[in-house]
C-alpha cells in the first residue's frame, strides 16, 4: 500500500541534510521508542521504515534517484500524476487511501505489515488527522478488516492500532481545544473514548481522555450559549451540560467535585460570566431549580430572572413571585432595599416605605432621600433608584434584554398590569414575622453620614408615584464566594474570564484568586456613584472590577420638580384600596367582639354551675366511693396499637436485575424509530435520565434510531452502610446495536461489557442514578 510519507520525513530531515546528520538522526530514531503499551510487531515495524529509510539516504547513488523522483513528484503538474505507481493491483481499499494522498505529495510503497509502524510514524510528525483518515476503512465495520491477519497478529495488531488512532484524537482533541475549537475537540475526544469503550482496551487512557472532557466542558458550554438563538438544539446541549455540572458539584455554591478544576469562587464567576448570554426564561427555569436545592445564591438568581421577566413583559404576577422568594432570604439577609421595588413595581406603597426604613444600605438610601426631598415620603426617589437599578443592573445580565430600556411610566400604563394590581389582594401581613433586620439599626430620626434628614414616615394614604428620569448609574451588585447566604442587593461583575488557549498538554480551567474564603457578601454603591450621560442608558457597560464610591453630586432640578404622573388615575384606584382594608378591620374588630360576649358567657355559666354545687341546687350526690370515670379517657387502659409500617424494599440481585432490565427496554423504546422517553422517567433519575433524554431528542431531530439485542447477568450488588437509600450493582451485559439514518441501515455493533451501576431509592423505588464501564 501507498502511504504519505517520504524518507526525509521518517528521518526528521531535510532534503540537504548531510551524511552525518543522515547517521545521527538514524540513531536518535531507533533509540525514541514509543508508548510501552505497543507491542514488540509494531515496534519492529517501525524501525524497518526507519532502517529503509537510512539505507536508501546514505547511498549515494540511491539518494540521487530518489531525490529526483522525490523532486519531480513534488513540482509535477497535477495532470501528469499518475496512479497508482509501480503497477501495483487497484483494490477497493487502495482507492480509498490514494484519495487522502495529495496529488504533490511525496509518499512510499510498504508491505502490508509495515501499516501500523507507518502509522506509528505519522503519529510522531504530529500528523493526528490524516492517521485517523487512514484507519477509518479499517475501523468503520468494528474493526474487521484489522482482523483479518493481512496486517499481521490480529491479537496484536488490532490493541496497536486503536492505540495509535485513540492517541491521535487525543491530541487532535488538544490542538483544537487550543485553537479555541471547543466542540470539535469534545468531539474527537469522545469519538476516541467511544472506540476504546468499544473494544474494552486501554483504561488509562480512557480515563486520560475523560479528565479532558470534565476540563473541556466549562468552555463548550460558554460557546453553545453564545451561539444565536435560532439554534436551539446546540444551546440547550450548552445549559443541558451547565445542569450536569451543577448536579454534580451540589449546586452553584456547593461543595461537590464535577472534576472541572473551578473552585467555588471561580464557578461563581463562571456562572456570572454565562448570565448575559442566557436569556430571562432560561434563567428562570434554571435558577428557580437551584433554588430548590436550597441555595441562597440561586434563589437570589432566580429573583433577578423573575424581576426582569415581569417587568420587561409587563407580568406582575412574576414581580410577585419574587417578593415572595426575597421572604425566604429576608430571615437572614438584608433584602429590604429589593423588596421595596417588588412592592413598589406591585403597587404597594406602604410597603415599600416600610421596607425602606427597615433597609441598612446607606448609599442607596441617601441617594433616594435625597431626591425624594420634597415628598411626604421616600417613594419619588424610590421610583428613580428602581429605573435606574432595573436598566444598569438588572437588564445587562439578560440576552434578551440587553438593548430594551427602562420605563416605569410605560410599565403602569399597561392594561394588564393595572388589571393584576387592582384586583391583588392586601398581603401586607406582619413585617416582624417576615423579616429580620440583620444589624441593629440607628433610630429614624438618627442622622445619617451625609446629613441627611430623617426618613420621613409615609402617611396612610398612598402618595401618587412621580416618575422623574435621572442619569445616575444605579447601585453596583456584588457577589464573592462565601458561606451559602446572601448580603446586599445582587451580583458583582466577575470580569475574569476563564482561560481561552489551555496548554495542549496539561489543561486547566481554574481561575487563579487569592482567597479561599466560601462567604457570600454584597455591597451597593448609589446610583451617584458612576453617572453617565443620558445618551448611554440603552448601552451595556463593560464591567468593572471594584465599585468605586465618588462624592455625592446634587439633586438637578429635573430630578425633583420636573416629573410627570405615571398614569395617576390607574395608580391612585390602586391606593384606594389601601383605604377599604379599614374597613376589613372594623370587620375584625365585630369578630373579636362576639367571640369575647362568648367567653365571658362561658365563664359565667361555669361560675353559676359551681354556685349551685355548694347551695345544693344541683340535686342529689352519690355517697361512697365512686370509680373515677371520664369522658376524656377509658376507665382501663388501652395498650397503644403499634403502627405498621411496610419495611423498605431492598435491593437483592434479583431486585437489581429487573430493574436493569426495565432500563434496556426503556432505552431501546427511547431510541428506537418512535423516541418515547416516558419509560425512561420511570426507571432513570438524573443524571442519567437528563442525559439520555437529551440524546433520545437530538437523534430524533437528526431523523436517526437504534435498536438494540440486550442480555445482562447482575453478578453482585452492595449497599451503602451509610445510607440504606444507596447501591451498587455490578453486571456483565452482552449489547447488539444497529444504528439508521434517515431510515437507512449504517452499521451494527456487538459489545461485551462489565458495568457498575449507581441505585438511589426515590419514592420507595429504586431507580438508576448512573453507570460506569469497567471493562
Amino acid at each position: 500500500m501507498r502511504i504519505p510519507l517520504d524518507y526525509y520525513r521518517i528521518l526528521g530531515l531535510p532534503i540537504q541534510a548531510t551524511p552525518e546528520q543522515l547517521k545521527q538522526a538514524h540513531r536518535d530514531r531507533t533509540l525514541q521508542l514509543p508508548r510501552r503499551e505497543y507491542s514488540d510487531l509494531a515496534i519492529t515495524a517501525r524501525k524497518q521504515l526507519i532502517d529503509e529509510a537510512y539505507a536508501v539516504l546514505s547511498d549515494a547513488d540511491q539518494r540521487q534517484a530518489y531525490d529526483m523522483g522525490f523532486l519531480a513528484k513534488t513540482y509535477e503538474p497535477e495532470s501528469e500524476v499518475k496512479t497508482p505507481a509501480f503497477g501495483k493491483r487497484v483494490t477497493s481499499e487502495a482507492t480509498a487511501l490514494e484519495a487522502l494522498i495529495d496529488s504533490h505529495t511525496p509518499s512510499i510503497e510498504i508491505e502490508d505489515k509495515q501499516f501500523v509502524g507507518a502509522l506509528l510514524l505519522l503519529h510522531e510528525l504530529g500528523e493526528y488527522e490524516l492517521v485517523v483518515k487512514l484507519c477509518h476503512p479499517y475501523l468503520s465495520n468494528g474493526s474487521i478488516g484489522l482482523k483479518d491477519g493481512r496486517f499481521g497478529d490480529p491479537a496484536l495488531i488490532v490493541p496497536d492500532i486503536i492505540l495509535t488512532v485513540t492517541s491521535a484524537y487525543l491530541e487532535l482533541g488538544r490542538e483544537q481545544w487550543q485553537q479555541g475549537q471547543y466542540e470539535n475537540a469534545a468531539s474527537s475526544l469522545e469519538a476516541g473514548q467511544n472506540l476504546l469503550l468499544r473494544e474494552s482496551l486501554f483504561a488509562s487512557l480512557r480515563g486520560e481522555m475523560q479528565t479532558d472532557l470534565y476540563k473541556l466542558r466549562p468552555y463548550r458550554i460558554l460557546e453553545l450559549l453564545q451561539l444565536p438563538l435560532e439554534k436551539a438544539a446546540e444551546r440547550r446541549k450548552g445549559l443541558q451540560l451547565l445542569r450536569e455540572m451543577l448536579h454534580e458539584r451540589g449546586g452553584i455554591d456547593g461543595q461537590g467535585e464535577d472534576q472541572s478544576g473551578l473552585g467555588i469562587e471561580d464557578f461563581l464567576r463562571f456562572v456570572q460570566q454565562l448570565r448575559r448570554y442566557i436569556t430571562t426564561t432560561e434563567q428562570q427555569a434554571l435558577f428557580e431549580a437551584e433554588a430548590r436545592r436550597p441555595s441562597a445564591v440561586a434563589t437570589y438568581l432566580a429573583v433577578y430572572a423573575l424581576i426582569a421577566q415581569g417587568f420587561a413583559e409587563a407580568q406582575p404576577a412574576l414581580i410577585r413571585k419574587a417578593k415572595l422568594m426575597l421572604m425566604q432570604l429576608g430571615r437572614r439577609q438584608d433584602v429590604h432595599l429589593e423588596k421595596a421595588v417588588c412592592a413598589l413595581l406591585l403597587g404597594q406603597t406602604e410597603e415599600a416605605s416600610r421596607s425602606l426604613e427597615l433597609s441598612q444600605e446607606r448609599e442607596p438610601i441617601a441617594f433616594i432621600r435625597e431626591n425624594s426631598q420634597n415628598s411626604p415620603d421616600l417613594l419619588p426617589g424610590l421610583c428613580l433608584y428602581a429605573e435606574s437599578w432595573l436598566q444598569d443592573e438588572v437588564f445587562p445580565h439578560f440576552r434578551d434584554l440587553l438593548d430594551k430600556s427602562v420605563s416605569l411610566k410605560d410599565y403602569f400604563a399597561d392594561p394588564h398590569v393595572q388589571a393584576y394590581l387592582e384586583a391583588l389582594p392586601n398581603e401586607t401581613g406582619n413585617p416582624s414575622n417576615e423579616w429580620v433586620v440583620v444589624q441593629p439599626r440607628r433610630p429614624a430620626s438618627a442622622p445619617t453620614s451625609s446629613s441627611q434628614s430623617p426618613t420621613p414616615k409615609s402617611s396612610s394614604t398612598a402618595t401618587n408615584i412621580q416618575l422623574t428620569q435621572t442619569s445616575s448609574d444605579p447601585p453596583s451588585m456584588t457577589l464573592t464566594a462565601q458561606n451559602p447566604e446572601v448580603s446586599g442587593s445582587g451580583i458583582k461583575e466577575l470580569v475574569t474570564p476563564i482561560p481561552s488557549s489551555p496548554p495542549p498538554a496539561s489543561v486547566r480551567t481554574s481561575v487563579e484568586t487569592g482567597s479561599t474564603s466560601t462567604s457570600l457578601q454584597g455591597s451597593r454603591k448609589s446610583p451617584e456613584s458612576s453617572r453617565r450621560s443620558p445618551a448611554s442608558s440603552g448601552e451595556t457597560r463593560p464591567p468593572s472590577v471594584e465599585p468605586t464610591p465618588s462624592a455625592n453630586i446634587p439633586p438637578t432640578s429635573a430630578q425633583t420638580n420636573a416629573s410627570p404622573p405615571a398614569n395617576s388615575s390607574s395608580l391612585r384606584r390602586i391606593q384606594r384600596k389601601n383605604e377599604a382594608s379599614k374597613w376589613g378591620r372594623l370587620l375584625i374588630l365585630g369578630l373579636g367582639g362576639l367571640i369575647g360576649v362568648w367567653i365571658l358567657w362561658f365563664l359565667l355559666s361555669r361560675t353559676f354551675g359551681a354556685l349551685a354545687d355548694v347551695l345544693g341546687w344541683s340535686g342529689p350526690t352519690l355517697k361512697g366511693e365512686q370509680a373515677m370515670v371520664q369522658l376524656n379517657q377509658p376507665p382501663l387502659p388501652i395498650p397503644e396499637a403499634k403502627p405498621v409500617t411496610a419495611e423498605p424494599e431492598k435491593i437483592t440481585p434479583e431486585v437489581a436485575e429487573t430493574k436493569l432490565n426495565q432500563w434496556l427496554s426503556a432505552k431501546s423504546v427511547a431510541m428506537g424509530p418512535d423516541h418515547q422517553v416516558e419509560a425512561l422517567q420511570q426507571i432513570l433519575v438524573d443524571p442519567a435520565l437528563a442525559r439520555w433524554v437529551g440524546m433520545a431528542e437530538t437523534m430524533k431531530q437528526d431523523g436517526s434510531h437504534r435498536t438494540y439485542k440486550h442480555s445482562l447477568k447482575v453478578t453482585e450488588v452492595q449497599m451503602d452502610q451509610a445510607n440504606p437509600n444507596q447501591a451498587v450493582a455490578y453486571a456483565d451485559v452482552q449489547e447488539q446495536v444497529t444504528s439508521y439514518s434517515q431510515g437507512k441501515l449504517q452499521n451494527s455493533e456487538d459489545a461485551s461489557l462489565q458495568l457498575q451501576y449507581r441505585f438511589i431509592r426515590k419514592d420507595g423505588e429504586w431507580r438508576i442514578e448512573d453507570w460506569q464501564v469497567i471493562r
